[in-house]
């Protein structure tokens, strides 16, 4: 009988320590999680880059933060998982909206699109994809936009996310069953490739692009292309009426498959053995077309819709590319490292959501050995 009771004790014991260990996220150590992401395994943190102690204590100051909207974060180096978090019951397999992020996300399947030979190059001018007897509304001034224009947020339209008086700006077309017409008819309101101005119309047109080029939806062409031969089978990404897809954002994943689009830009477009992205066309994501240090405060570029910084650790200055999305939505890649981090929130419009993603990611960059 007292055997019995102390079994039991040690059983309830075991239970309790799953449901605490649980309720904080998952533990600091990966190495027993199933890896579900092909070719992709786990590594502990004494053979990473990182150190251990630092790396720790931000774990341990994640899981003191009061916020309740923490979704996950991903840590990858070399192909191999060094840190995976999930918070606030999210866990493995939960998707969350990256928001904007999703608008980085374009612009690899722009590069998809190019090695299928949908697009030729970035000089290419907007008005080329479309029919005008197809589009009425298609304004000339599309002759005059390209591709790297989008990329850039340089593209001149009258579409500005922080002016809903714009023509373009997204209030006027998202409720719309079909947008791509009116879409086609945003006038300019400047000279191409001159002024950086933040627009959603700009990752918009580029979807279209490979919507109209491709015969899919961007989410379909996604899917087939991108996510299947990366294994990312559970997501979501908004898509209308007319089987358009917004992607500028509402794309739904988990922390650990937006981890694995930061890992085919490590990798230089190559997943396995197969090139899905050339690796020139990655190599432009660094390309540093606008310095927007004065706008942001703190140093920062932007072009091929991927902002880019660097940060100096230890007398080293190391270069990074991030894909940024609001409410703290981030997917950072550092290339000469081969390290990707991943973070997923849902402080959509809180104003700490941002900055608390930029300090985790940040406080692991200073844990370089």
């Amino acid at each position: 009988m007292a055997e019995n009771i102390s079994i039991m004790k040690t059983l309830i014991l075991v239970f309790v320590l799953f449901v605490l260990s649980s309720a904080m996220g998952q533990s600091h150590s990966t190495t027993n999680q199933n890896t579900t992401i092909p070719d992709l395994q786990e590594s502990n943190l004494e053979y990473s880059s990182f150190r251990k102690d630092s790396i720790l204590n931000l774990l341990d100051l994640i899981n003191e933060t009061p916020h309740k909207d923490l979704r996950g974060l991903v840590v990858i180096e070399k192909n191999k998982i060094v840190i995976e978090e999930g918070y606030n019951t999210f866990w493995r397999k939960s998707i969350t909206d990256i928001r904007s992020a999703g608008k980085s996300v374009t612009a690899l399947l722009l590069g998809v699109a190019i090695k299928e030979g949908l697009v030729t190059n970035l000089e290419q001018n907007v008005y080329s994809f479309f029919e005008k007897s197809k589009y009425p509304s298609l304004n000339e001034g599309y002759k005059h936009i390209t591709l790297k224009h989008l990329l850039a947020m340089s593209s001149g339209l009258d579409a500005d996310t922080n002016n809903s008086k714009t023509v373009g700006h997204a209030a006027n077309w998202i409720a719309k069953d079909d947008w791509k017409a009116y879409l086609l008819s945003v006038p300019l309101a400047e000279k191409p490739g001159e002024k950086w101005v933040y627009a959603d119309i700009n990752a918009l047109l580029i979807g279209a692009i490979i919507e109209e080029t491709s015969g899919l939806s961007l989410k379909d062409f996604a899917k087939e292309k991108l996510f299947d031969p990366l294994g990312i089978a559970q997501f979501h990404w908004y898509t209308n009426k007319a089987n358009q897809t917004g992607a500028a954002g509402n794309l739904f994943l988990s922390t650990l498959d937006f981890a694995k689009l930061g890992l085919l830009v490590s990798n230089m477009g190559r997943s396995g053995n197969k090139q899905m992205i050339a690796p020139e066309y990655i190599k432009q994501l660094s390309n540093r077309t606008f310095d927007l240090t004065e706008e942001f405060g703190m140093e920062t570029y932007y072009g091929m819709l991927w902002y880019k910084n660097s940060k100096l650790v230890k007398g080293e200055s190391i270069n990074y590319i991030y894909a940024s999305g609001m409410g703290g939505n981030h997917l950072v890649v550092i290339p000469d490292r081969e390290i990707v981090i991943a973070i997923t929130s849902g402080a959509y419009g809180a104003p700490y959501g941002q900055g608390r993603s930029y300090a985790i990611w940040d406080k692991i960059l200073e844990s370089f050995k």
